[in-house]
């Protein structure tokens, strides 16, 4: 018995130890990037500090007098990718629910098809998804960006793998009795149920579209529609390629939002984690 508990609590310290590690991996490089937005050129040139400085103002009025406009591009980000994020959600969910749920002929062979556009790099049809959106007038728009995430193969895979472990066939057999609609049963019933999982699939959905640079270079043109990732794409130029602590903050403000928006939405994936414990 002695022996089965020091093996226990080896293998929990051998874990512990490996997920700090991973932990420290992750943060520190975000950490050091925040902290150098906070300092001058010449401190970052003097060597890595693990405390902030004093030239996060300085830094940022440096950006906005060479005419990189950060909230002009934060809030196209924020608008393409909080729609983006919206419509990835709902449409893939709905869909992996038809596929979960319905028996249909050839269902297996559309499941393994969404398996084969999930391993497809978007770079191999990067020029074919131009053409097409040229052909619908819909470059240098926003829609083109937003609106093919209807048909999102990763946000339904994730889906189908998700509704396969959760979903409970008795209880929508009864609410089809009740005389509730199919929609009616996946609004009311099935999407209450599935929040942590929506969520888990938002923030992926989320920190894609806010990090997409190839889709927004390739359609957008119009300089008041550059992403935050394009903004930060032009920091490489001339102007800036001396000014380190600009450089480093421009850098932050985009990953900063992803951080709070892991942090606001995180406690939906832990209790999806302890939902699942229970019902095993």
């Amino acid at each position: 018995m002695n022996t089965y508990k020091l093996s226990t609590m080896a293998m929990r310290t051998f874990v512990y130890i490996v997920l700090m590690v991973l932990l420290i991996i992750t943060i520190v490089p975000i950490w050091m990037v925040i902290v150098n937005a906070t300092r001058s050129t010449t401190e970052i040139q003097q060597g890595l500090s693990a405390l902030p400085s004093t030239h996060l103002v300085e830094n940022y009025n440096f950006l906005l007098s060479k005419g990189l406009k950060l909230g002009r591009g934060f809030l196209n980000s924020l608008t393409v990718a909080g729609a983006s994020t919206l419509i990835t959600v709902y449409f893939s969910l709905l869909t992996a629910y038809g596929i979960v749920v319905y028996e249909f002929k050839g269902r297996r062979l559309f499941s393994n098809f969404i398996i084969v556009l999930v391993m497809i790099p978007m770079q191999l049809t990067i020029i074919g998804f131009y053409q097409y959106m040229a052909r619908l007038g819909l470059t240098d728009n926003y829609l083109s960006l937003i609106l093919p995430l209807i048909a999102n193969a990763g946000g339904v895979f994730f889906g189908k793998q998700y509704f396969e472990s959760m979903l409970i066939q008795d209880l929508i057999d009864a609410a089809r009795i009740d005389g509730a609609s199919e929609l009616g049963i996946f609004h009311q019933i099935v999407m209450p149920l599935a929040m942590p999982g929506a969520a888990t699939l938002g923030i992926f959905s989320f920190v894609a579209s806010w990090n997409n640079f190839l889709n927004a270079f390739v359609l957008i043109t119009s300089l008041d529609k550059y992403t935050l990732p394009m903004m930060v794409k032009t920091l490489q130029g001339d102007v800036y390629r001396t000014e380190y602590g600009a450089i480093y903050l421009g850098l932050a403000i985009t990953i900063v939002p992803i951080i709070i928006f892991y942090a606001i939405f995180s406690r939906y994936i832990i209790n999806g984690i302890a939902l699942g414990a229970i019902k095993e």
